[in-house]
């Protein structure tokens, strides 16, 4: 599926199905994998340029996520509607849930929206994608061990005139396991500096993996990649052929696959 889907005026599913049948104990999400903005929308009042940009989709992430369910036969959950529509990775009573400025871009269409504007969009398309989160997470129950769940980004080479130097981030928030696995494991890999809960920190941002694994107790992870290290083919392959390894011996160790209670 391409980043941008142009079908219909209404959303019928906000979420795309990679991989569904995968067996492997891991599931892969992706919250902002597409720019599409549903036509009675408008395009938020916004320029095509800027439905290009990294306000409106994590670049690559998608495709990232797509090959890498493919490469470890692991159901992929994934959003087909723009972050700037609705944040998935937001609680809907964040104040950027549903944001008006976005890294300095105002968007029109979300500016004084009203409460039942802001509810259709909750009900059209965060319960939906979140719902099928929670049953590709039930299905894995039901195949074997409590899965993985690893929920895939991507970021900005700087923001507000800073560079970020990290190629690639995992984020975590109290539950570590599989995130120390993987800030080790692409270390040795040579991936360059690996950001501890940066360019983000899970510690702060990131509503669906402390939704769906942390308060479940499934070891979980956020992969941030570059955009910049996405930007073609030749660096799409290069980082499935990084972390898709890696994400397989993390499925196949039984340390990741026991319930753990934080907080």
């Amino acid at each position: 599926m391409p980043n941008c889907v142009t079908s219909s005026a209404n959303v019928v599913q906000p979420y795309e199905l990679a991989n569904p049948e995968g067996r492997a104990p891991l599931l892969l999400v992706c919250d902002h994998a597409a720019n599409y903005v549903p036509a009675a929308l408008d395009g938020l009042g916004l320029a095509p340029a800027d439905l290009a940009r990294h306000i409106a989709l994590d670049l690559g992430a998608g495709e990232l996520t797509r090959r890498l369910a493919r490469r470890l036969d692991a159901p992929a959950v994934l959003a087909t509607v723009s972050r700037l529509v609705i944040d998935l990775n937001r609680h809907p009573t964040e104040a950027d849930s549903i944001p008006e400025i976005s890294d300095g871009t105002a968007i029109p269409g979300n500016q004084g929206l009203a409460a039942r504007d802001r509810t259709r969009r909750v009900e059209a398309i965060f319960r939906p994608y979140h719902g099928a989160i929670g049953r590709a997470l039930d299905r894995l129950r039901r195949l074997g061990p409590p899965p993985l769940l690893v929920a895939l980004h991507s970021f900005t080479p700087s923001l507000n005139g800073i560079a970020r130097p990290w190629p690639v981030g995992i984020l975590w928030n109290q539950d570590d396991r599989l995130a120390r696995f993987l800030i080790d494991g692409l270390g040795r890999a040579g991936a360059g500096p690996v950001g501890d809960n940066q360019p983000y920190s899970g510690q702060m941002i990131a509503y669906t993996m402390n939704t769906h694994a942390g308060q479940a107790g499934l070891a979980h992870a956020g992969i941030e990649v570059r955009q910049d290290e996405l930007a073609d083919e030749a660096g799409l392959a290069r980082w499935t052929d990084r972390l898709a390894p890696l994400l397989a011996l993390a499925a196949d160790q039984a340390a990741f696959h026991r319930w753990e209670a934080f907080g």
